[in-house]
């Protein structure tokens, strides 16, 4: 049993269902995500098999502009004239004024920030959430800065989101974050690699893709998934690398791979 506190200062008490259930959807997102787009479809898609949502989406806030962007489970669920609605009371929404810049922030329903009433009586709820037909949401902030705010946020019509649902994905929420910023760094890392047989080191285009995903601490089993070969094969490459390079560590090899990049 795990207790997690919850908004009336009880603890709501996860079974020991609960946290494997919490750790099969981690581990199905993790094992899936190479890129932060695999990251974001796969998440979307396993998420409300843990916890029940009609429309789920990973949510970017740029917090400068006012606009929101959205990765669904239901592509073509948010039509463009309803996100230019949701961005006209972008910064009244509740969920953007609670979490936008609060790098403490914790998973929320709305009907948490504000009375349910008072909420179905904003523009906000009349003009975007029900032509949509969505009366409950609650929002997984897992990264935020001064400029971004990225939420997995889950939609229901009638019924609302379970202290069970907010505690299971308050548990989730820090491991998220750090995949969602791992995937983003290796898509940097990716983009801001040497072309093939470029520079000093005296390798193939292969051995460059294997140096790049060792350089991301990626193992041979993983790297040998990315690239569709065996990890014997990875295994292979890297002894040829190390002749190439003359050194005889993964370390010392990446730590050459990384200083001929800069």
């Amino acid at each position: 049993m795990l207790a997690i506190s919850s908004d009336s200062k009880q603890s709501i008490r996860l079974s020991s269902a609960d946290l494997r259930a919490v750790l099969d959807s981690l581990r199905a997102i993790s094992d899936a995500s190479v890129t932060s787009a695999d990251f974001a479809h796969h998440g979307v898609h396993s998420l409300p098999r843990l916890v029940g949502s009609e429309l789920t989406t990973l949510s970017i806030c740029d917090l400068d502009t006012g606009h929101r962007s959205v990765v669904s489970n239901l592509p073509g669920a948010i039509s463009k004239r309803e996100i230019e609605v949701f961005d006209r009371y972008f910064y009244e929404h509740p969920l953007v004024r609670e979490h936008g810049g609060n790098r403490a922030a914790v998973t929320r329903r709305i009907n948490d920030l504000m009375p349910r009433d008072d909420f179905e009586r904003t523009p906000l709820f009349n003009e975007y959430y029900r032509p949509i037909r969505i009366d409950h949401a609650m929002a997984v902030p897992i990264h935020v800065d001064s400029r971004l705010l990225v939420s997995f946020v889950f939609n229901r019509s009638k019924h609302d989101f379970s202290d069970r649902d907010r505690a299971c994905l308050e548990v989730m929420r820090p491991h998220l974050g750090n995949l969602y910023r791992l995937t983003r760094a290796l898509d940097e890392a990716r983009n801001s690699a040497l072309p093939c047989g470029s520079g000093d080191l005296p390798l193939t285009c292969r051995e460059h893709e294997v140096m790049r995903w060792l350089a991301a601490g990626k193992t041979d089993r993983d790297i040998g998934a990315i690239l569709a070969i065996s990890p014997r094969t990875v295994h292979k490459h890297l002894q040829r690398i190390y002749e190439k390079l003359g050194v005889e560590t993964r370390t010392a090899a990446v730590m050459r791979f990384v200083n001929a990049r800069h």
